[in-house]
């Protein structure tokens, strides 16, 4: 039997012991099986979905409530962004504590960061325009910290917001940037991303000679237990999206009144949290972008595994960048865990 253009997608073989969930957990493939769902229910909203202060919460109400199955596809929405956050930080991990990351595969993983950058953006976009009282760190706080980078922040917040203050051209703005300047530029390096994976030699292994076993798959059989995994998940996100809807509040009419739900979302919690112990630039823009420039340049840090090494978790040849990102994360979860300590929903 020919293969099919899925399978096509795939090398011919893959090493046995580096398919197995255990080793990947799924993490880049679900990853995009998720980043598509996104793609088609936003799509979707999209014929119902009105970008003014006005009418943006409640158009979301008539989706929800009104449209036929409107309220199913948009928690469908909702759950497939959140765990396209998951899952994204779950295969950057895999990729770091298994030494991924070395040697010729240093420009994809840059790639891969920026994807998570584009993805963090998304969701935050997306969160936005709700327009409703539940967004409101996101909507002033969030974008306030752009004002304090020293030198370009007017000028950056300005072209992120729309002018001067926050209004209707603020939602326009953020509009255009979740559909236009974010999804698509997803979209692109995406493609980009599983490309090269395929040009730099496919999933990260020793050479032949100094593997211990040498069996492979079949892309026949990759794509068996791709099709099980995304199977599992939709299954798992329908339950998700009939059983717990999307988050929904009352449309959002002053913007100076404080009183409304200030917490941020659940992946700037962290952020939220370290603005509170000082400069909101120094810890709501400096710290971040440090941490998240440090994990981005740690192939270029550090020296890459040796390649008898590669292919297995934690190689001890990369100890210098699994300690950091394993730092990074601890700091992460703690702040995290204290904002929500503080602000409990």
């Amino acid at each position: 039997m020919r293969p099919s253009f899925f399978q096509h997608l795939h090398p011919p073989t893959i090493p046995a012991p580096q398919a197995r969930l255990r080793y990947t957990l799924g993490a880049g493939g679900l990853s995009l099986f998720l980043l598509l769902v996104v793609i088609l229910t936003g799509v979707l909203e999209m014929f119902y979905y009105i970008p003014t202060p006005e009418r943006a919460a409640l158009s979301i109400q008539e989706i929800s409530f009104l449209v036929p199955f409107g309220g199913l596809i948009r928690n469908l929405h909702f759950w497939s962004a959140q765990f396209l956050v998951v899952f994204s930080l779950l295969h950057l991990l895999r990729v770091i504590l298994t030494g991924a990351y070395a040697p010729p595969r240093r420009v994809n993983y840059l790639i891969g960061i920026s994807l998570l950058a584009l993805i963090l953006a998304l969701d935050f976009s997306g969160y936005v325009l709700r327009w409703d009282n539940g967004v409101y760190w996101a909507l002033v706080t969030g974008t306030n910290l752009i004002k304090t980078i020293p030198g370009a922040g007017p000028a950056l917040y300005s072209l992120a917001v729309g002018g001067n203050e926050l209004g209707a051209p603020t939602l326009v703005r953020f509009y255009a940037w979740h559909i236009f300047g974010l999804a698509l530029t997803m979209s692109f390096l995406a493609g980009w991303h599983i490309f090269r994976v395929r040009r730099d030699g496919g999933i990260a292994v020793p050479p032949p000679e100094l593997r211990a076993d040498p069996s492979r798959i079949t892309r026949a059989e990759l794509v068996r237990r791709e099709t099980a995994a995304a199977l599992l998940v939709s299954a798992f996100l329908l339950a998700l999206a009939v059983l717990y809807p999307a988050p929904i509040a009352a449309p959002l009419r002053d913007l100076t009144d404080q009183a409304f739900e200030t917490r941020a979302p659940w992946f700037f919690l962290w952020v939220q949290q370290l603005v509170r112990l000082g400069d909101p630039f120094v810890f709501g823009v400096l710290i971040p972008g440090g941490l998240f420039l440090l994990l981005a340049f740690l192939p270029f840090l550090f020296k890459p595994p040796a390649q008898a090494e590669l292919g297995r978790w934690f190689p001890p040849s990369g100890r210098p960048a699994q300690i950091t990102a394993g730092l990074i994360v601890i700091i992460i979860a703690v702040l995290s865990l204290i904002a929500v300590m503080q602000n409990p929903a």
